[in-house]
């Protein structure tokens, strides 16, 4: 069974997770280890993520990522450690045969999300593709972006919220409903969605709503997956520090999340 064909049929449901960008070696370990715990006590394929370069960044002055060389180096060092597979962004076409030599799962960033020769590229890869709806798009035009994909149609759509005025986003909900009726596994980015964008230098966070947004996608019973952005410390973060899930946190996240899936299964 390839990994798409599990990611299709995971039960409750899959978790992309990890840090904003590549760090550290100890940060990338310590989230790399809780996730395999994870995946051992929970039986869900656990996908690990981290950016070896994050375009978007709100000032030039944001740290980026160590690049595309040291940072796919130590994503593969995850890889041999732990056995986990990989998830990164990409964002031009040059970086997309590099970045497919290591990863599973290459991501389309939502502000690229409209880009028809950087999906196109990935997609001819053969990996896996995560294209993100972007923050000013309808959940109606996804579908036209993953047929860009062509014959690779191992296409994974990410909600990761709406804009709503200049400095918050917004989750439409029927947004799961509609793109799960393609086909396609559907992902909750739960950390994202929770972003306020550009809030000075920096993208603010309200982390403290993760749980209850994050238990009421899988209530919807149309979300096949989570995306949950996780540092052992996010104030001390490279990027996204507001934003992302405390590390001591996420366990229970999910065991909340598979408890919902489970009631609902139950009554179906």
């Amino acid at each position: 069974m390839t990994l798409y064909q599990k990611l299709k049929q995971a039960e409750p449901f899959f978790l992309i997770a990890g840090p904003c960008v590549v760090e550290q070696s100890s940060v990338l370990e310590t989230v790399a280890a809780a996730l395999c715990q994870i995946q051992r006590e929970h039986g869900i394929p656990v996908i690990f993520k981290a950016s070896y370069f994050k375009a978007n960044r709100s000032s030039g002055d944001s740290y980026a990522g160590p690049g595309l060389e040291q940072g796919l180096k130590l994503l593969e060092k995850i890889r041999e450690s732990y056995g986990l597979p990989l998830l990164t962004d990409v964002h031009e076409t040059s970086e997309v045969e590099p970045a497919a030599a290591v990863c599973d799962i290459l991501q389309i960033p939502a502000f690229l999300s409209r880009q028809t020769e950087l999906i196109r590229a990935a997609a001819a890869t053969g990996r896996i593709i995560n294209i993100k709806k972007g923050q000013f798009l309808a959940p109606e035009d996804m579908l036209a972006a993953a047929q860009k994909a062509g014959e690779n149609q191992q296409v994974l759509l990410t909600e990761r919220g709406s804009s709503f005025g200049y400095h918050d986003l917004v989750v439409d909900f029927r947004s799961f409903c509609i793109m799960q009726a393609w086909g396609y596994p559907v992902v909750y980015d739960v950390t994202h969605s929770l972003q306020r964008p550009s809030v000075g230098k920096t993208s603010g966070g309200n982390p403290e709503f993760a749980a209850p947004l994050a238990r009421a996608a899988i209530a919807t019973g149309k979300v096949g997956g989570l995306f949950i952005e996780t540092h052992p410390s996010p104030e001390t973060a490279a990027s996204d520090a507001a934003s992302m899930l405390p590390l001591e946190q996420l366990e229970s996240l999910i065991r909340s999340c598979i408890a919902i899936f489970n009631s609902l299964k139950e009554n179906q």
